[in-house]
Formats: C-alpha cells, sequence, structure tokens
C-alpha cells in the first residue's frame, strides 16, 4: 500500500536542520509498516529495535546515556556495524523503556549524523506523563488510518486518486458514480491498513468486519493493560458512548448520554487518555470566526470522534447489506458516518486547525470551521445531495468568510462565496481555499 507520509519522511531525511522523528499514532494504523518501508526504500541498511518486553535494550538505556556507548551496543545488538549515512535506526514501541526516549535529546544534540525514527502505539500517553525529553530536540509527525485518496489508490487505482490531486472535475465528474461507490466501501471498510488491505485482495466484507473487530478487542485491551485502574470503567463508558453521540443531530458530547448524572470533571482523565492514544479525536466548539480560532474556543463544548469511520460502524453494529442498498448507506447513521469521514479526512491535513460553530441560542451550527493560519473557512456537511444551507449562510452573514464550503454528494461547484465539494473530493479542500 502506498502511504502519502512516506513524502513527509523523504523531507525529513533530507531536511538540513533534521532531528530524531517520533511517529505519533493509535495502534494499528501502520506505523511500524511505514518505518520499515521508508527504511527499506531510502537508505541501504536499517536497524529494527523493538523495545517491547526487550531487557537487554532495557538494559542498555539503564546506564549513562552516551552517545558512543549507545550506538555500541546497538550494533552488538544488531550484529554490525552503523553507518550513520546510510543506516535508517527504527525504535519502536519506544515507550516502554522512558529512558531511551530520553536519549533522542542526546543524539540530537551530540550525534546528530544518525537517522533516527520512533514509534509507539501508546506513545502519546507516555509523553503526556511527562517522560524526560526537552521540547524541540525531536520532530513529531502523525499518522492515521488510510485517507480516502489514499484507500481509492489501493482499492480502484491510483490514477483515480490522480484526478483528485490534479483537482480534475470535468473528468472527476465524468467518473462520479466509481467515486460514490468506492465512498461507500470507505465508509465501510474505513483505513485501518489490515481491512484495507485484505478489502483490495479478496473484497469480502466479512472477513473486513472480523479485522475490525479484533482491532477493537485490542483497543479495550488497552484500557484495562494501559490505562490507570481507577479510571478504566469510565473510558469504557465514553467509548461506548461514540456512537450514540454522533447519532444525535445535535453532535455535541453529552456526558447525561454516558451515565445520567455524570458530570464533566469525572470524565475528562478518561476522555484526555482516549485523545492522547489517538483512539479519539477532540473538535471543540467556537464562539467566533476570527484568527486563530483557538482564541475563540468555548473549552466546556466538543464532539467526539474515533479514529476510523469503518470501525465506527462496527461499533454501531452498521450492516454489510447497506452496502449494496445503493443510498441506504446515506440514510442509515448518515449523518454520523459522514460527519465522522469529514473529520478524518480534515486530520490527515497537516496544520490545519478544525473546529465546529454554534451560536448561543443554537439556532446555527456549521459541521467544521478550519483554521489554515490565514482565515477561517465554514464547512457544512450533507450525507446526500441536499444543498440547503440555512446555518452556512447565517454564519456568512455574521462572520463574513473570504470563502465557505458545502460537502455532499453533489458534484464540484464554485459559486461567489461557495465552494461545492464533493465528499470524495474532501481532502483537497486546503488547495481549494488556498486558491482564493
Amino acid at each position: 500500500m502506498y502511504r502519502t507520509a512516506i513524502k513527509q519522511l523523504y523531507r525529513w531525511k533530507e531536511g538540513r536542520n533534521r532531528k530524531p522523528l517520533i511517529i505519533q499514532g493509535a495502534r494499528q494504523v501502520g506505523k511500524t509498516w511505514l518505518m520499515k518501508q521508508f527504511g527499506t526504500e531510502a537508505y541501504k541498511d536499517m536497524v529494527y529495535i523493538n523495545f517491547d518486553s526487550n531487557s537487554r535494550m532495557a538494559a542498555l538505556f539503564e546506564s549513562d546515556l552516551n552517545t558512543d556507548r549507545l550506538i555500541m551496543g546497538l550494533e552488538l545488538y544488531a550484529g554490525r556495524k552503523i553507518d550513520p549515512d546510510n543506516t535508517l535506526l527504527i525504535f519502536d514501541e519506544v515507550q516502554e523503556v522512558p529512558r531511551a526516549l530520553s536519549s533522542l535529546k542526546y543524539f540530537y544534540e551530540d550525534a546528530p549524523q544518525y537517522h533516527i525514527v520512533c514509534a509507539g502505539s501508546l506513545l502519546g500517553i507516555a509523553l503526556h506523563e511527562g517522560t524526560s525529553f526537552p521540547v524541540g530536540k525531536v520532530d513529531f509527525l502523525s499518522l492515521y488510518p488510510l485517507s480516502f485518496k489514499e484507500f481509492l489508490t489501493a482499492v480502484v487505482g491510483e490514477q483515480f486518486a490522480g484526478l483528485l490531486d490534479n483537482q480534475d472535475y470535468a473528468m472527476i465528474t465524468s467518473f462520479r458514480q466509481t467515486f460514490a461507490d468506492a465512498l461507500r466501501q470507505y465508509f465501510y471498510v474505513g483505513g485501518m491498513p489490515e481491512a484495507v488491505q485484505n478489502f483490495a485482495q479478496e473484497k469480502d466484507f466479512n472477513e473486513v468486519r472480523k479485522i475490525q473487530k479484533r482491532i477493537l478487542a485490542a483497543y479495550e485491551q488497552d484500557f484495562s493493560k494501559h490505562a490507570p485502574i481507577e479510571i478504566v470503567p469510565r473510558i469504557r463508558m465514553i467509548w461506548d458512548s461514540i456512537p450514540s453521540q454522533l447519532a444525535r443531530e445535535n453532535k455535541k458530547f453529552v456526558y447525561g448520554l454516558v451515565r445520567e448524572g455524570a458530570r464533566a470533571k469525572d470524565y475528562e482523565t478518561a476522555i484526555m487518555w482516549l485523545c492522547d492514544c489517538g483512539l479519539v479525536h477532540r473538535v471543540g466548539r467556537v464562539k467566533g470566526a476570527g484568527i486563530p480560532l483557538k482564541a475563540y474556543e468555548d473549552l466546556k463544548a466538543f464532539k467526539l470522534f474515533v479514529v476510523d469511520v469503518g470501525l465506527l460502524g462496527c461499533m454501531a453494529g452498521l450492516r454489510q447489506g447497506t452496502l449494496l442498498d445503493g443510498n441506504d448507506l446515506f440514510t442509515e447513521f448518515k449523518g454520523a458516518l459522514t460527519e465522522q469521514y469529514v473529520c478524518q479526512q480534515l486530520k490527515t491535513i497537516e496544520d490545519l486547525g478544525i473546529y465546529y460553530y454554534t451560536n448561543d441560542r443554537g439556532s446555527c451550527e456549521v459541521d467544521f470551521i478550519i483554521d489554515n493560519g490565514e482565515t477561517a473557512v465554514p464547512v457544512e456537511v450533507k450525507a446526500e445531495v441536499n444543498l440547503k444551507a440555512k446555518s452556512l449562510k447565517t454564519f456568512r452573514d455574521r462572520f463574513h468568510p473570504v470563502i465557505s464550503v458545502r460537502t455532499s454528494m453533489a458534484d464540484y461547484k464554485k459559486e461567489d462565496w461557495l465552494i461545492n465539494l464533493p465528499l470524495y473530493a474532501i481532502e483537497e479542500i486546503y488547495k481549494c481555499i488556498r486558491k482564493i
């Protein structure tokens, strides 16, 4: 499979001020595969170290963190010389040996010639718990499930993904049915690499669902194994409530749906844990449209989305037969799946702030407001071809954004103040607004 993140890895390799790189992302989104694929493509050699249950590596890093000593130990472990110019060092599950994370500071300061990439399925939690390494000594890359464009490349063909890349909307419209069919498949399969790879080879929805159930079971095992024992029940309740939270017309997270009488202070730590390990995306409400949007955020109101649309469908028990019923996919649980899908695609775009807007009376809600550092762009999500945009017009009349975006199953169209962007092209939103 092709992952667009590999381009970022090549840019990192060629960077003049290269630092050790930490890849963050939820379990099973393809971090290990990406690192090894990059090592195979871009280097003459790679040394892969998995720190999980690795007593030898734990002992190596337990002593002083002198980089010459560490390299010697890694060479002894690998059984060969490490050439700093031609070898990629991969530290996997690095959070299991916190001093290995701490060593990245010394590699950056004392031995920057070495190319080091790190990852770990619960790395975000380790970092937020205060594992010792200074800010500014490492680079970060976030990895998510396959985007729809990556799914297209794997399942339909890279030429169709190329049409989206080139924004050839005349040709895209000619092949709209191909894109629409692939989007329906993506809503069910999602972007978890194992599920996509199996579907690309076998086209077996039953097997995809089995894979998704295994992934969800692994996530729930992580709750018990890695989370503080006192918040495990709350993590489970938050996680289990997300499908019903998103099924509501107003998708703002409501603690009362988790448990009657629940209060924010009882569940904040559980939500933060889910966010830190990459399983949940928290999208905050904004009360205004100035730049930066962060300054207008209402910290008490937010939506929660899961890491992958296919996993959300599995959690909700979405039937595979829905795929065969045409537009039924967009009427059964349609709002939840469509907003989840759009959020998931927006998260893959670098340096994009993602929020949503409601006015104080609740009479106007815009599904997403994005901040590209220059302007705030409202995005209204429609599951079908319904092009009514009352909230978008209300928002425009109040805040006068340069451009607004409505995404639906309708074809691309550019109007004076509005871009109609097909759902299957939502990843191209950054290019669309950059042209304005």
